[in-house]
């Protein structure tokens, strides 16, 4: 089944709206550990694509893919988001730029994904940008998981002091 590129622009227009309202929606609960970590454990389950052969790509390839997502679009999510302790709660305190910020990195996904889905197989690329994603995930996530544990560490007077 092929799809026109208008049903498909819908299509991700309305899964981006989807994420940013159940983005906003998240952003008014307090974090918990669980909700940190069950993110790129549940999207770890991706890399079983790599079984199909189709989906398989050098490991420098991959690697270089992980390393670009975990070094250079993860920096964006990192700057633009921080944990703050509220009372007993740990919330998430995004900057006015976030939104916007998850927006480019989109952008820029989309149009290094039209570039490079000249030279490869369309599963390779979905392969490669999984990996791109993953270790944007990731690093922003392990970051999260850091400040959460030093946050929980001190007692909730000497951390509203520190603000």
């Amino acid at each position: 089944m092929v799809l026109s590129p208008a049903v498909s622009a819908v299509a991700t227009l309305l899964g981006m709206a989807a994420v940013f309202v159940w983005r906003v929606r998240e952003g008014r609960t307090a974090v918990t550990l669980r909700k940190i970590v069950i993110p790129p454990l549940g999207m770890a389950t991706g890399f079983s694509m790599f079984v199909v052969p189709g989906f398989r790509v050098p490991l420098v390839w991959a690697l270089s893919a992980f390393l670009i997502g975990a070094i250079v679009l993860a920096w964006p999510l990192l700057a633009t988001s921080r944990l703050e302790r509220s009372g007993d709660a740990i919330m998430m305190k995004r900057s006015g730029a976030f939104f916007a910020v998850v927006l480019v990195l989109a952008a820029i996904r989309f149009a290094a994904r039209s570039y490079v889905d000249q030279f490869l197989t369309v599963q390779q690329t979905a392969g490669l940008f999984f990996v791109l994603a993953f270790g944007m995930i990731l690093r922003w996530r392990l970051s999260m998981l850091l400040a959460y544990r030093a946050l929980t560490a001190l007692p909730p007077l000497v951390a509203e002091a520190a603000d």
